[in-house]
């Protein structure tokens, strides 16, 4: 039987690093649980053994449950009626398999009812759902949204509305309107208080809300009368039990069929506030997109991955002039670099994972100790703003960079197929439209770039290059890790010695790639031109991207080279061409060169 786990020992392997054994037992508090809970660890191989086991439940549920509905569901799609969305029948049998297997609330803590699982092993789940169909994963990965509530809530509901997700309900981010997109601070949604029932009032609209007919909504609203920016926005807890909502449309889309994108209307519909007033957009809101845009990386590995799949099996299949096409060098090529890509974005994801685990559950420490009138030590709050920062430089790269890739390797896909990839009995088609909207939502990958802008000029995704060249991501990640100070763990395939031998002409292949990036860097930021520096960033965004990415698969491969050289090498060489291609452009990009491109 078909297993999108154990046929992928790719995501095995991001889940073996040495980074991992600190993550389990910051999120475990030392597995303080184990005598209070049975399903909880005692140390760290129960708990590898007991993610083991989800992950497999999680690979078969998405290889013979959701998969093979993902051409039904796209076929029929969520309809209205009656002001409520209505899934697709297979949509159903999807969100049962997923609650049946217990895979919901995977990251809250068990005192709610949830697995106690590390972000990094929610990703890998979240990429085989993706595997399974992009639009379901839109719907499943929506859970993420009770961080949010988990993390800015009040304690009374985090006991009336976590447990409830734990169980399978489902949730929605109700952000957009049809005046604000990206633009947020122009959210009009009105959120008036009820003196005389004690709760605030919702009334006005929502557009582009993806599963906007959830049983839990966290809804972005203006509270304060009279302004028009970010500083009268707060965030506000829906709860569709209390009615007041309802669905006006369900856009017709071009892909992500199964995921019903919903223009909702509020009519004096009751909610309560999250967190503080006035922090909706500037904090809270923050918090969420970064989440989110960690899910979309992952929606775009398990589409790459499926793209890959298909483009595999029709060019070992199909056969011309005698032979396989897979035999014939422009296939093989575009198949190399698919893998490629998807192997290089996968470890991006994952790395990316890992750093929002330590900051993240430290956080939540933070929070617990200061109930009881404690704080972090120094060393943790060390520790924590390290990796608070790691994550927030490389969220909008792997946002941006795998779900380009994703679009790219579904283009492939097609063209891998020719003409039979252009009908739709071939579900590379389907690949290619669900593949599209994952450059757009959660922020553009032009947004991405201006989230990693500052990082790009201010020279610290420089920084990071130089210490992953000098002691691999494994040794950059456990230095920065202090406990590891306290607890040293094995470091091998870290520090200096992580790239093998054999692949050395690729590490410095990469170095000096690395050197034309900081030349790039430093002839933008002396031109002292922000027009020009924001025609550049593109091109610096995707140069940074290349370069990490090559990295962190130059050090995949050398720990497990069956897996991972061929990748390794193919990836150096296509990066190397992309940063000749970029740093081209920006060398030559003078002020004077502006008025060309102005429209």
């Amino acid at each position: 039987m078909a297993n999108f786990y154990t046929e992928h020992p790719e995501i095995k392997f991001h889940l073996s690093h040495p980074l991992l054994k600190h993550i389990v037992e910051l999120k475990e508090r030392n597995y303080a649980d184990a005598d209070k809970y049975d399903y909880a660890p005692a140390d760290f191989e129960e708990a590898m053994e007991n993610y083991e086991k989800v992950l497999e439940l999680a690979g078969d549920v998405s290889a013979n449950v959701i998969a093979p509905n993902a051409e039904s569901v796209d076929a029929e799609g969520p309809r209205c009626e009656n002001g409520r969305m209505i899934y697709a029948s297979k949509t159903y049998e999807n969100l049962d398999a997923t609650i049946k297997a217990g895979l919901n609330g995977v990251t809250m803590p068990r005192r709610y009812g949830g697995l106690n699982f590390p972000m990094a092993i929610y990703s890998a789940i979240n990429e085989m759902i993706a595997a399974g169909d992009t639009g379901f994963e839109n719907i499943w990965s929506l859970q993420d949204c009770i961080e949010t509530l988990y993390e800015f809530g009040d304690e009374d509901q985090r006991k009336r509305f976590v447990p409830r997700v734990c169980q399978g309900e489902t949730m929605s981010m109700d952000l957009t309107e049809p005046d604000a997109g990206s633009d947020l601070q122009s959210v009009m949604l009105k959120a008036t208080y009820d003196e005389a029932n004690k709760c605030w009032r919702l009334n006005g609209c929502k557009r582009f809300i993806t599963n906007g007919d959830s049983d839990i909504h966290l809804v972005l609203a203006r509270s304060v009368e009279g302004t028009r920016d970010g500083r009268g926005l707060s965030m506000f807890i829906y709860d569709k039990r209390d009615g007041g909502v309802d669905v006006r449309r369900i856009e017709n889309k071009l892909g992500i069929h199964g995921s019903p994108t919903c223009e909702l209307v509020y009519k004096n519909a009751k909610a309560e506030l999250c967190g503080s007033e006035k922090l909706g957009l500037i904090k809270y809101v923050m918090g969420l997109m970064n989440g989110a845009r960690l899910g979309i990386a992952g929606q775009s590995t398990g589409t790459s991955q499926m793209a890959y799949n298909e483009a595999l099996a029709y060019a070992k299949d199909r056969k011309q002039f005698g032979k396989a096409i897979i035999n014939f060098p422009a296939v093989y090529d575009m198949l190399s670099i698919m893998k490629a890509k998807l192997d290089a974005g996968r470890s991006l994801y994952y790395a990316t994972s890992r750093f929002v685990d330590v900051y993240k559950t430290l956080e939540d420490i933070e929070r617990e100790r200061k109930e009881k009138g404690e704080k972090l030590t120094a060393e943790e709050r060390t520790e924590c703003k390290t990796f608070s920062k790691l994550a927030d430089a490389f969220t909008p790269i792997a946002k941006g960079m795998t779900s380009e890739y994703a679009n790219q390797n579904a283009y492939d896909g097609i063209q891998v197929h020719g003409g039979s990839g252009f009908m739709l009995e071939y579900a590379c088609q389907r690949l290619y439209r669900d593949a599209r909207i994952l450059t757009i939502y959660e922020g553009t990958t032009q947004l991405q770039t201006v989230a990693a802008g500052r990082y790009i000029t201010n020279g610290f995704y420089g920084q990071i290059i130089d210490g992953f060249l000098a002691q691999g991501e494994a040794g950059y990640a456990l230095a920065n890790a202090t406990a590891f100070v306290r607890s040293p763990l094995p470091s091998e395939g870290t520090g200096e010695a992580w790239c093998s031998a054999d692949l050395l002409p690729q590490k410095e292949r990469i170095a000096k790639m690395a050197e034309k990036y900081n030349a790039a860097v430093a002839y933008v930021n002396e031109q002292k031109n922000d027009e020009l520096k924001d025609l550049c960033i593109r091109h610096l965004y995707e140069m940074a991207g290349d370069i990490i990415m090559a990295i962190l698969l130059l050090g995949d491969a050398s720990k497990d080279a069956d897996l991972f050289a061929k990748s390794a090498k193919v990836y150096t060489r296509y990066a190397a061409a992309e940063i000749e291609k970029h740093y081209d452009f920006v060398m030559s990009c003078t002020e004077a060169d502006l008025e060309d491109y102005r429209k």
